[in-house]
This record gives C-alpha cells, sequence and structure tokens, in this order.
C-alpha cells in the first residue's frame, strides 16, 4: 500500500515550513510521498517547500494557481500522485508524530477515514479561547438540520478508487466542499471512520475580522449545501427554529459581561447574516 499525502497551499510561506518538518519526523516503514499543491501563492510558499527535498526524497510540488480553489489544488494533487492511498492535510496546520501510521492502520481496514483535531498547540490569546474546535473525539455531526457525520478536509484519508469513484473534491464550492466530499462518499456506499489516535493540530484564524469572515462563508454556504443535499434525503428546516434562533441571539446581547462572550456573539451573528444572504442567492428558504 503506497500512501500519497496532498497538501493544498495558498500563501503559506509562514506556517508550511511546521507542516514539513512534521512530515519529515513521521515514521513509517511504507512507501510513501507528499505531494504540495500549490494553487497560485504569490508569497514564498514554494521556496519553502523546497528546502525538504533532502528530507522528503518523495517530494512533488504541482502547480494548480490556473483554477482557484483548495478543491482545485486537492484534485490536481491527486492527479500527480501515484499512491493508492490518499491523505489529505493543510499547509497551515501540523501533524502529530504518529499521525501516517495511524492513519495508514486505520485504511488497512477502512475505505474512508478521518483523524482528530486538536486546537491548543498552535493558538493562544483571547481570540482562541471562545472558539470551540470539533473533530477532537469523534466525526463532525451536522444538526443544522439533523444529516450525515462529516469531516474537515485537513485530516481526511481515503482509498484512491473511493475518490475517483465520486469524482474527487466538488470545484464549484469555495466552502464546505470537504463536507460534500464526505457526504457523496457516504451516500456512495462506503462509510467514514473515526481515528483518535491521527491527531492534527490545527491553526484556527488569529483575528476577529478573518474569523467573521469565516463565519459569514459557512453560513452562506450551508443554505447552498442544503439545497444541494434536498433530494438526497435532508429534511426541511422550518421557519420557526430559525426564529427562535435569532430571538435568543437578540435576548443573549444584553447579558454579555466580556470580550470574549462579545466575540463568541458576533461570530453568532455573522454566520446568521450568511445564512440570510444564502436563501437570496441560492433562493431557498433555508434561515
Amino acid at each position: 500500500m503506497k500512501i500519497s499525502v496532498i497538501i493544498a497551499c495558498y500563501n503559506a510561506q509562514d506556517f508550511i515550513g511546521e507542516q514539513m518538518e512534521a512530515l519529515a519526523r513521521q515514521e513509517y516503514a511504507g512507501e510513501w510521498e507528499v505531494i504540495v499543491s500549490d494553487n497560485g501563492s504569490k508569497d514564498g510558499s514554494v521556496e519553502v517547500v523546497e528546502r525538504y527535498r533532502r528530507y522528503l526524497p518523495n517530494l512533488i510540488i504541482v502547480d494548480s494557481g490556473d483554477k482557484k480553489g483548495a478543491a482545485h489544488a486537492r484534485n490536481l494533487g491527486v492527479m500527480a500522485a501515484s499512491g493508492d492511498v490518499l491523505l489529505f492535510c493543510d499547509a497551515d496546520d501540523v501533524v502529530s508524530s504518529g499521525w501516517l501510521s495511524a492513519m495508514a492502520k486505520a485504511l488497512h481496514k477502512h475505505d474512508f477515514v478521518a483523524g482528530a483535531f486538536e486546537g491548543e498547540k498552535l493558538n493562544s490569546g483571547l481570540r482562541s479561547k471562545g472558539r470551540s474546535i470539533k473533530q477532537t473525539r469523534s466525526l463532525q455531526e451536522y444538526n443544522y438540520p439533523d444529516f450525515l457525520p462529516h469531516a474537515g478536509g485537513g485530516n481526511l484519508g481515503v482509498r484512491r478508487y473511493v475518490h475517483e469513484r465520486v469524482g474527487g473534491f466538488d470545484e464549484t464550492m469555495p466552502r464546505l466542499m470537504d463536507t460534500d466530499y464526505c457526504w457523496r462518499i457516504q451516500l456512495a456506499g462506503f462509510g467514514l471512520h473515526f481515528v483518535p489516535d491521527a491527531v492534527l493540530h490545527m491553526r484556527l484564524r488569529n483575528t476577529l475580522v478573518g474569523s467573521l469572515k469565516q463565519a459569514h462563508l459557512w453560513g452562506r454556504y450551508n443554505v447552498s449545501i442544503y439545497k444541494k443535499y434536498r433530494p438526497h434525503g435532508m429534511p426541511p428546516l422550518k421557519l420557526e427554529r430559525a426564529i427562535r434562533g435569532w430571538v435568543q441571539l437578540i435576548k443573549a446581547l444584553p447579558l454579555i459581561r466580556s470580550r470574549l462572550q462579545f466575540d463568541k456573539w458576533l461570530r453568532q451573528f455573522a454566520w446568521r447574516l450568511g445564512r440570510l444572504e444564502g436563501c437570496l442567492r441560492y433562493r431557498v428558504m433555508a434561515f
């Protein structure tokens, strides 16, 4: 079983060295390679990656800058890969010491797996304290409305034939392409299995503006994915639930007593505004 580790990269000069360093320290007796798919970086990301050729002899750098987006970068990375097993991680995160071997062991038994996220090592300060990290002890549950479990694209492993069966990542989706990927694979008949020992240290947005923008876009594309999966069994959202959510949010504002609470409130507000925008953009009632 040959493993291909695929990293989508865009302007990650300040972070990708940590990821490459962590990969260079992996202990795995089998054959494996690293594919860095550069999505048109304008900084020195590629130069940083090049420094690790002597530590990672099976290193391949792919130019995926012809089309923006992590989905496209990952798909082109797969095309350049020679492994029959694919592992996906991100340029700004850092894999743990036993990550590769844990994912390899799991993929001997399963066709599709996801590792665990950890959020303390790479994050500090006020902005990170109010953030909840999902996928630490189990897969992420989708509950607005209830549907299939999913996992972040920064810690996924899949058999190559499964990736090809579903056509890879949907390149029309700027956000939530990993959720969509997980759902399409499950709907094709392959279960998603959690690997608690395959830990990845996640880096959060380190500014409030970045965090709010992320929440807003997640809200908007939650509506897009809702519209896409309603014909596939996703239950309808009820307007009463959305109204109740807005009322609770408004009532919570006068009770805020700290900057931490206020930042958390702003993220919820940005997410709900994103949903409103998504309803108008995609012409579907999904507040």
